[in-house]
């Protein structure tokens, strides 16, 4: 199988900037040279996760994640590696090579995508010969092309249409089944998830069908959506039915809309509002806000005007508050009583729609209104207890100018002055000292190390052959091999160069000098370097010196290693 090459993949991730890829998709707020946030990995209260604009690598002191920009795409996003390849390179205008991206394509992932695009075709053409299906969406008012834009289709009644259709031999009734497409009985019988629904097939971020939602045509049934479980492809919590359409259709969206159901995203696409998106049956995640962020800068959430919705919204605001950047906005359009953005729409058309969403709650009014809801401003306990409250919360968003005005709107309602952090929310990031510990100074070798990984530019200085290699101290081999593999791959980051020691017993030892605070400028810190190398040359040469000399002492010099030894001994006083 054709690899990608080495050098692609530097070159890809030295014109990749990691804090932009990671602070897309994490709040990062900057500390000292570096930028720090909770771990995406695991769950903490105190951010212990790192990411270096210099090393170009992230590290999480807590869990031990790390890697480069492209091992964060692989690991946040669950992208196969050659489609965070793709995505990394998209984003630095780069293309990969075309036979290597044909060639590295996981096997059984493609054909799984082969499944669920034949699943999505299956279920189109079985809407064109129902007659109940096709009367359902005549009744609901959706046009043909709407239909095809979003692949509309029906799943048949009864609990082997999609099976005997396409389940036609093993291989076939297994990747349907991991696609989430059949359910299992206690007794072990294989059937349809999906019967008598409406059917709106859910596509990635390249177009691919990865799962469905399923709406039921008879209103006695139950549930009204069904969604597709996870599966290899699917993470709920991490798509939005209909941006890959809403992409589709804008050159550039200045603004999604969330809504609940397929069918308001459909509705609204109908009458000409194409920048609908719908959680797929859970509440708006963390993954999603970052999804949301990263298509468009304003984001309106429409819910129910009830408990329910305002719960929701709520969930919504938690979700999105970390990741209000200076540019970003979040509303909330509360809905009326008995509506939602179908009827909606078709009741007050386009220009309706459009003034309730100019006239939308921004979150900062949402957020004061429901923090004090059950607070008495007029009292100082009340006061005290707003300011209490709104803390751990004000202290999520990113700093900037709207950082600033929410911690200025608190002072208003409250006459508190906000602090810049408390300990609660802001825990300094935890790292090795320099040294390792005490006033032990590092050796030679080590320190060689450490600027090697987190500067790999230097290897470039040093010419061959590398006399250090010669040393027989402890050390020595791994020095040399980083040196070497940073020879052969000039353009390699501190990410890249870890992820090469992966599954060795080095990688531990190497991922702490990595991280390591080396303060001091450019400069000096290539002098300490180029320092460390001249004295493990000397070492070498010293090594050789006490070799022959020791022979000399056994009475073994030959003449040619007498005239060695005197040379050595005049490049020692030289030195």
């Amino acid at each position: 199988m054709a690899r990608i090459p080495d050098a692609f993949i530097d070159d890809l991730l030295a014109r990749s900037d990691i804090v932009e890829v990671v602070g897309a998709r994490v709040p990062l707020k900057k500390q000292g040279r570096e930028y720090a946030a909770r771990c995406p990995f695991h769950d903490e209260r105190s951010a212990s996760f790192t990411v270096s604009p210099t090393k170009q690598f992230y590290h999480c002191f807590g869990c031990g994640a790390h890697g480069t920009a492209l091992s964060f795409l692989i690991q946040f996003d669950r992208l196969e590696f050659l489609d965070a390849v793709e995505e990394l390179a998209k984003r630095v205008g780069m293309e990969v090579p075309r036979d290597t991206t044909q060639r590295n394509a996981n096997p059984e992932t493609r054909d799984l995508y082969v499944a669920m695009e034949a699943a999505s075709t299956f279920f189109r053409s079985q809407l064109a010969r129902s007659d109940k299906a096709r009367a359902y969406v005549g009744k609901r008012g959706i046009a043909a092309d709407i239909i095809e834009r979003y692949a509309i289709g029906y799943a048949p009644d009864g609990f082997s249409a999609l099976r005997d259709a396409l389940g036609t031999d093993p291989q076939r009734m297994q990747l349907l089944e991991r696609g989430g497409l059949f359910s299992k009985n206690d007794k072990g019988h294989v059937y349809d998830k999906f019967r008598d629904r409406l059917m709106f097939p859910i596509h990635d971020r390249r177009g691919r069908v990865i799962a469905f939602g399923g709406r039921v045509i008879d209103p006695e049934d139950s549930p009204k959506y069904l969604n597709s479980p996870e599966t290899a492809l699917f993470h709920k919590g991490r798509e939005l039915y209909g941006l890959w359409q809403a992409r589709q259709a804008n050159a550039k969206l200045d603004r999604l809309i969330v809504v609940e159901g397929y069918m308001d995203v459909v509705a609204l696409a109908q009458y000409g509002v194409a920048q609908a998106v719908a959680t797929l049956g859970t509440a708006t995640t963390p993954d999603h806000a970052e999804l949301l962020f990263r298509n468009a800068p304003d984001v309106y959430f429409c819910f129910d005007g009830d408990r329910a919705g305002r719960a929701a919204a709520w969930k919504a605001l938690e979700s999105v508050l970390p990741r209000m950047k200076d540019g970003r906005q979040a509303l909330f359009l509360f809905l009326p009583d008995g509506e939602d953005p179908d009827s909606l729409v078709r009741k007050e058309g386009v220009a309706g729609f459009d003034a309730r969403l100019r006239a939308a709650t921004p979150l900062s009014e949402f957020f004061y209104a429901h923090m004090s809801n059950d607070v008495n401003l007029a009292s100082l306990d009340g006061k005290a207890r707003l300011a209490e409250r709104c803390k751990p919360l004000l202290a999520q968003i990113p700093d900037g100018a709207f950082s600033d005005l929410m911690r200025q709107r608190l002072t208003q309602l409250t006459g508190v002055g906000m602090r810049a952090s408390s300990p609660q929310t802001h825990v300094p990031v935890q790292r090795p000292q320099r040294t390792g510990g005490g006033s032990q100074k590092p050796s030679l070798i080590r320190t060689a190390i450490t600027h090697l990984l987190q500067r790999p530019g230097l290897a470039l200085e040093l010419r061959p052959p590398h006399a250090f290699a010669a040393l027989r101290q402890p050390g020595i081999e791994l020095l040399s091999e980083l040196v070497l593999l940073i020879g052969e791959r000039p353009d390699i980051t501190t990410g890249a160069l870890l992820e090469q020691f992966d599954g060795r017993e080095e990688l531990p030892t190497l991922q702490k000098l990595a991280v390591l605070d080396l303060p001091g400028e450019d400069a000096n810190l290539r002098a300490e370097f180029l320092h460390a190398i001249g004295q493990l040359d000397k070492q070498v040469l010293q090594q050789r010196i006490e070799e022959l000399q020791q022979r000399q002492r056994e009475g073994n010099l030959d003449a040619g290693e007498t005239r060695e030894l005197l040379e050595l001994l005049q490049a020692r006083l030289r030195a």
